[in-house]
């Protein structure tokens, strides 16, 4: 019993989806039959009466080739759990030049807002994708869409067959149920292969965008670096240069004294010996943030655990694995974990976090829970951002989880393999 009504549970769920399978599938057919319909209605003998229903199919099969593609997506990946990337071409900013006229890419506008509607246009005039589209709202119609149809057919068919008196007619009804709740189960099934055969993007639109990610992750690298430079310098020109050119005129001073006054000039020896001091720690610290000593001596893990001992939270380390990495993913890492201890401290007001570091089939993955107020904002510039970027030269990921009132989880992934 329990079977059966497993069975008639898995059929009716089978039947809902097929149904939505056809009506996603035959939107682009319904509007060529609503134009040939239209044509017939309106021709009058004059050939050039079917332009205007011509016109109309082509533009609503564009209008509706995307949104019925990523209908499709979404509903093979609610239904399967197949993820079909999308692959289409993302628009650049657009830039104000100094003659007041805006750069999309493409052409020269007065207006930003021009400028974007043409980019959109010829963006997607130019993207492979937009055909690609175009040729699955061909080929599923003919494929998943007729599939998907046996079981509505069946049904229609046991409506039609046991209305009628004949035995024959009912005896095709009976036949027209069991081909639907036998099918109903399968039929939606149907729709995954061909969504990933012809959805997916090509290896040359693949290639394609590698490029460009790679080519802006290159551009983040150098802006990235140079920055870096940039504040290396600032420290040692507005701290530790500053000190020593202070030393240095303290122990000339302290020489010239040493025998008129030689008071003083102990005391100046003794406040050089505290600059000195004080210097030697500025440069350690600088040092520290730039590659920290515990990180190349003894790898990340360790690194980490010190990282939590000096961190204001009450920080737990979960990580029972001993492993080395590559120093520019172990560094990518660490100050990633770094910088999401400054953030549950500062932002989210969190006293408890915990790390944990695992290795599985994927890569080496990090994970870093608080226990304060959640919400994260992730805007474009910030140091999530800046996150996301730095793993993404690894072909990293990142993961947020951060509903409002907390708790805040971030997974981070780097696809790699222990020394």
């Amino acid at each position: 019993m329990k079977q059966l009504v497993s069975w008639l549970a898995s059929a009716g769920v089978g039947f809902a989806r097929a149904c939505v399978v056809v009506v996603v599938t035959m939107l682009v057919p319904a509007v060529w039959a609503a134009a040939v319909a239209l044509w017939m209605w309106w021709w009058d003998g004059d050939p050039w009466s079917g332009i205007v229903p011509f016109m109309w199919a082509c533009i609503g099969t564009l209008a509706l080739s995307r949104p019925v593609c990523r209908m499709v997506r979404s509903l093979v990946a609610k239904w399967t759990g197949t993820v079909i990337p999308t692959g289409y071409r993302q628009a650049r900013p657009v830039t104000q030049m100094s003659t007041g006229y805006w750069w999309n890419g493409y052409s020269y506008e007065r207006t930003s807002r021009d400028a974007r509607l043409d980019q959109q246009w010829r963006t997607r005039w130019r993207d492979p994708a937009t055909w690609r589209d175009l040729r699955f709202t061909a080929i599923a119609p003919v494929t998943a869409g007729v599939i998907c149809a046996i079981p509505l057919t069946g049904v229609a068919t046991a409506v039609l067959g046991l209305s009628q008196p004949a035995l024959p007619a009912r005896l095709i009804g009976v036949l027209g149920l069991a081909v639907a709740i036998g099918g109903a189960p399968y039929t939606w099934r149907s729709l995954e292969p061909v969504a990933v055969r012809f959805l997916r993007p090509s290896p040359a639109m693949t290639m394609a965008d590698r490029i460009d990610e790679l080519t802006a992750q290159r551009a983040d690298t150098t802006v990235a670096q140079a920055a870096e430079i940039r504040r290396i310098e600032r420290d040692l020109h507005d701290g530790t240069q500053a000190r020593l050119v202070a030393l240095g005129l303290s122990l000339a001073t302290a020489e010239k004294l040493m025998e008129t006054a030689p008071g003083q000039a102990r005391a100046l020896m003794r406040e050089a010996r505290a600059g000195a001091a004080t210097s030697l720690t500025e440069l350690r610290d600088l040092v520290k943030g730039i590659s920290p000593p515990v990180l190349t001596e003894r790898g990340l893990i360790d690194a980490v655990r010190a990282l939590a001992l000096d961190s204001p939270l009450e920080a737990m380390v979960d990580a029972d694995l001993q492993l080395r990495l590559d120093p520019p993913i172990e560094s990518a890492m660490y100050f990633g974990i770094a910088e999401l201890l400054t953030n549950a401290a500062k932002h989210a007001h969190a006293t408890r976090v915990r790390i944990s570091i695992a290795q599985d089939d994927t890569g080496i993955v990090v994970e870093v829970e608080d226990n304060g107020r959640g919400g994260v904002d992730e805007r474009a510039g910030g140091g999530l951002d800046g996150l996301r970027r730095r793993l993404a030269v690894f072909d990293g990921t990142v993961e947020i989880t951060s509903p409002a009132g907390g708790p805040t989880r971030v997974r981070m992934m780097v696809p790699c393999e222990s020394l």
